[in-house]
């Protein structure tokens, strides 16, 4: 009776590890290809410029990411970057940097986690709507859902509070057919450029927002070529 307890003791611990490894996987890539190329389209200012000079732009129709980080300290300074996004599309694949190239984002093994997102993102898209991940634990909550055709990818990261301070929140709101070109590339690749083209039929939408005790940050995207 004991073994027979113990053996499925085992059982409910791996399938709550692997549970656990599967949302922060999914967090952490969907977040850490928004983080890139929002990054991205700070870093090289001379080549959006570059590109500015020619790109002819519809005011009526085009699409623009806006990124905006709010430092909380006395005196911090905020930071607004807005890209049109079919200039971000143009212009990524000539950016070389580190795990960024030719428009994707090489995701090593230590990002992957263990986890088929290939298998695990074509099992969401299929399966009805609903809250598909809730891991609660001393150190994340961990929430992810799908529903009306959006991704719901919800961390939050409780390391700080234990210090009394604000615990880190990461809020990813992704339209799925945006999560499907990011992962059109290949098992070690986020495609950005296809996520980014995708990402441009869509209307006004907030993509990530990320808090802690330091920063604010929002990813969003709208028709208005200023961000508040």
């Amino acid at each position: 009776m004991n073994s027979s307890n113990g053996q499925e003791g085992k059982r409910n611990g791996s399938r709550g590890l692997m549970g656990h490894r599967r949302a922060t996987g999914v967090a952490g890539a969907v977040a850490f290809a928004f983080a890139t190329f929002a990054l991205a389209a700070m870093v090289p200012r001379t080549v959006l410029a570059q590109a500015a000079t020619t790109e002819v732009t519809s005011e009526k129709s085009e699409q623009w990411i806006h990124v905006r980080v709010e430092n909380k300290e006395s005196g911090g300074e905020t930071v607004r970057v807005n890209v049109p996004v079919e200039m971000a599309a143009k212009v990524l694949p000539a950016i070389h940097n580190k795990n960024l190239k030719d428009g994707r984002v090489h995701i090593g093994n230590s990002h992957m986690d263990d986890v088929d997102f290939k298998t695990l993102l074509d099992a969401v898209r299929t399966a009805k709507d609903g809250e598909y991940v809730t891991v609660q634990s001393n150190e994340n909550n961990v929430r992810v859902a799908k529903s009306a055709g959006y991704l719901y990818v919800h961390v939050t990261d409780k390391e700080n509070g234990k210090k009394g301070e604000a615990a880190t929140k990461v809020e990813v709101k992704v339209p799925m057919k945006v999560v499907d070109a990011l992962f059109s590339a290949g098992k070690d690749e986020l495609d950005v450029v296809a996520a980014l083209r995708a990402l441009s039929s869509h209307g006004d939408l907030e993509l990530v927002t990320v808090k802690d005790n330091e920063n604010l940050v929002r990813v969003w995207i709208d028709s208005k070529n200023v961000s508040n």
